[in-house]
């Protein structure tokens, strides 16, 4: 049996969170804000990460364009309980990442980009 889409992404987001533990969710969001996948803690509510994701990377975008920065790559927020980055997936989607405050952020940049290349070809 082949699988879906879907449970690539999901599989492939779960083998990041292995890869480098202090992730402790993450999810891939359609720029419409519609969960395409998900790995996030029964606390978490998919509807309100997929709606901020998105409203966040609109914002990041025009921020990016309108101050000459070039097109959106990564959003970067971090709290006084850790992270919570956001990378373009292609142009179609979002990958968001929450990071514990104890994270190595070039590891985890470096996961990112990883992840989210080998999410935009199942996109495609």
């Amino acid at each position: 049996m082949t699988q879906s889409k879907s449970d690539l992404m999901v599989q492939r987001l779960r083998q990041m969170q292995q890869a480098l533990p202090e992730i402790e969710a993450s999810a891939i969001v359609s720029v419409d804000g519609l969960i395409m996948a998900s790995d996030l803690p029964s606390d978490v509510e998919d509807d309100r990460v997929s709606a901020m994701s998105a409203a966040m990377l609109s914002l990041g975008e025009r921020i990016a364009s309108e101050l000459g920065r070039g097109s959106l790559d990564q959003v970067y927020i971090r709290g006084r309980s850790g992270f919570v980055i956001l990378t373009a997936v292609g142009t179609e989607a979002v990958l968001t990442a929450l990071a514990r405050d104890d994270a190595k952020l070039g590891l985890l940049f470096l996961e990112l980009s990883k992840a989210s290349a080998d999410i935009a070809k199942l996109i495609a």
